[in-house]
């Protein structure tokens, strides 16, 4: 299978690779497998392999997509201002978590500030919320379940930013939060 190469649109994304791939290979590529192989169908019709066989694109197309699942039951019974700060503390906790990851860089690099794309979904309890966590993890979804201390209890769960087309089957069967 031939990897691909990133070609990211953000200068600050772009050194940052250049920089981890001067130390993985001798140019300026960096070859990412697991990122590779979930990418591969959605960005067939911008790539062409070069000379060595590798392929190569221009532009990654799959929308990169943040999921927030909050619960239910805390939104009937706290304020919403705690719920919402509890989706914050999760959201910000997955990014700080995968900083290093490519499609973590993408969504936060400067120009794409204004165009960040997150979902908020909701789940009954906490025995949903768990039980979902736990099915985020065999499927490699990188995520973090946010413990309220000193209570320890799940309040929210976010992901890392993915590619929609990669994560979306994890959540089509939870309704958004209204």
């Amino acid at each position: 299978m031939a990897s691909i190469m990133l070609v990211p649109r953000c200068p600050l994304i772009k050194a940052h690779l250049e920089t981890r791939a001067a130390r993985v290979t001798r140019s300026s590529t960096i070859f990412i497998p697991t990122t590779a192989a979930r990418m591969e169908s959605s960005t067939a019709a911008n790539a062409s392999p070069d000379s060595a066989g590798v392929t190569q694109t221009t532009e990654i197309s799959d929308t990169l997509m943040q999921y927030v699942v909050l619960r239910r039951d805390l939104i009937d019974t706290w304020p919403l201002g705690s719920v919402v700060t509890q989706g914050c503390h999760a959201s910000v906790a997955a990014i700080w978590e995968n900083k290093d990851d490519p499609d973590t860089l993408r969504y936060c690099c400067p120009s794409n500030l204004d165009s960040m794309h997150k979902v908020t979904l909701e789940v009954k309890g906490e025995a949903q919320m768990l039980s979902l966590s736990e099915k985020l993890k065999p499927g490699g979804v990188a995520h973090k379940l946010w413990m309220e201390q000193p209570e320890n209890i799940p309040t929210c769960l976010a992901t890392k930013p993915y590619p929609k087309s990669f994560v979306s089957s994890f959540f089509k069967k939870l309704k958004l939060c209204k």
